[in-house]
């Protein structure tokens, strides 16, 4: 099994530097606040969903089957319970946040989340047409869980 996670990563690593070679260089800006914001999926008639409230509620049937798509796609790189910690983070030279703290997930909308989870960013291939607009939703709350579990465990 964990062969096999880690022949996965590989081709998925080997995709996107093939996608990059194909692309134009691009400018990067000079300061970090500026690439923040640049990187910020903005909420315009193209990409209407940036500040989408979710409209999806939570309930343990969806939760449980986007817990199996994420322990598929996501959990080899950010950890079976979002500690960002997942098999091909040291492989990969990635930095992920710890999605059991609260404050790591502040400041992103759903829609925001969202988007990330549909497009991709940086080496992330994003899910695209993989996850229905139900699933996509009910992934934003199972991400957005793992800091209510942690929270609640602590006392």
């Amino acid at each position: 099994m964990r062969h096999g996670v880690v022949c996965l990563g590989i081709l998925l690593f080997a995709g996107v530097s093939f996608e990059r070679a194909q692309d134009k260089p691009q400018d990067k800006p000079k300061d970090a606040a500026a690439a923040s914001e640049a990187a910020k999926p903005v909420a315009d008639a193209k990409n209407p969903v940036a500040d989408a409230k979710n409209p999806v509620k939570p309930t343990p049937e969806g939760l449980a089957a986007v817990k199996k798509i994420y322990g598929y796609d996501c959990a080899m790189c950010h950890g079976m319970n979002g500690d960002g910690k997942g098999d091909l983070v040291g492989s990969m030279s990635l930095t992920l946040k710890d999605w059991r703290d609260p404050a790591a997930l502040n400041g992103i909308s759903d829609g925001d989340m969202r988007d990330l989870i549909l497009k991709g960013k940086g080496k992330m291939i994003g899910e695209g047409d993989r996850l229905n607009k139900e699933q996509s939703w009910n992934m934003v709350h199972y991400v957005r869980s793992f800091a209510k579990k942690e929270g609640a465990a602590k006392p």
